[in-house]
């Protein structure tokens, strides 16, 4: 991918160029889509090998897990757990702190594109997606990105109301990280169904309007310490809009206001949208090295 000398949106890039990154002078080097698959693959390498040969480094799935023998547990899923049973064990609350503040310093739905396994399959689909919707054979739908907080509540509810795990037994995420670590199950089904949705219906469908997982940790992402900066460089072409997965987060690099930013003299600015999955993908494409990733809380460091 050379965003040089040509703009790199998804309707003039390939799928295959935009693991490979270019600089002015022509060297190559791993774009983030690349670091972000290679760390997807490494961590659910971990979880099958210490299964498989018993390495014990990194044990059980992304609901529940431990690292080196310290307790990790998904946020949602430690609400869930208490909805239903009223009860939560130590080593829940201290596995679910543990991820909490991780997220908290990295980015809170930096999970959604640097761990959670299905994001490589989303990925996949949009390509394919947005090729049919080129050519014509489908067409482009986008709902409101909002929904997903009416999901949230009602997986909360129903956890609550049944005493049972509801969204646990349609959960591609958790079907796929058992799958990865344990073996094959039935239930990978129902995961090339909402494949199939993505692909035919809806871009990212999953990721984006439903799953409960990738909300409660862009709720964490809102105060999480890592953010997309943007700044004055900018010429408004738009590529990062294009590209991006949560595209209405990057609505604050439209030319729109720059009379508002010049009145108040502001020349950089965070990406602070709950939404933001902190991808790099805006990073990778952006010619005029107006967005780059910076930790807020570098001054006190």
């Amino acid at each position: 991918m050379d965003k040089w000398n040509q703009r790199a949106t998804i309707g003039k890039t390939t799928f295959a160029s935009t693991f490979i990154d270019t600089t002015k002078e022509g060297k190559k080097f791993l774009s983030f889509r690349s670091k972000r698959w290679i760390s997807v693959i490494l961590i659910h390498l971990l979880f099958f090998l210490s299964f498989a040969i018993d390495i014990q480094t990194l044990e059980g799935t992304l609901n529940g897990s431990r690292f080196l023998g310290f307790h990790l547990i998904d946020p949602f899923t430690t609400i869930q757990v208490y909805l239903s049973t009223y009860h939560l064990p130590i080593n829940m609350i201290i596995g679910t702190a543990t991820i909490v503040i991780v997220y908290l310093l990295i980015g809170g739905r930096t999970y959604c594109s640097w761990v959670c396994p299905y994001g490589i399959l989303s990925e996949i689909g949009e390509k394919i997606h947005n090729t049919l919707v080129k050519k014509k054979i489908i067409k482009s739908r986008k709902l409101d990105h909002r929904v997903r907080h009416i999901f949230w509540a009602m997986f909360m509810i129903m956890a609550f109301t049944s005493g049972y795990l509801v969204f646990e037994t349609f959960n591609v995420v958790g079907i796929l990280s058992r799958f990865i670590a344990y073996g094959w199950s039935v239930a990978l089904s129902w995961v090339l169904v909402v494949f199939l949705i993505e692909v035919f219906f809806a871009r990212r469908a999953w990721c984006t309007y439903l799953c409960p997982i990738g909300t409660t940790y862009g709720y964490i992402g809102k105060v999480s310490a890592t953010r997309i900066q943007w700044n004055d460089n900018c010429d408004h072409c738009m590529v990062c809009h294009d590209v991006c997965f949560e595209n209405q987060v990057l609505d604050l690099t439209r030319a729109k206001y720059d009379e508002q930013r010049k009145e108040k003299g502001i020349t950089q600015q965070y990406v602070t949208g709950a939404d933001c999955t902190l991808c790099g993908r805006c990073v990778d494409v952006c010619h005029a090295d107006a967005l780059k990733f910076d930790f807020r809380l570098k001054g006190l460091v």
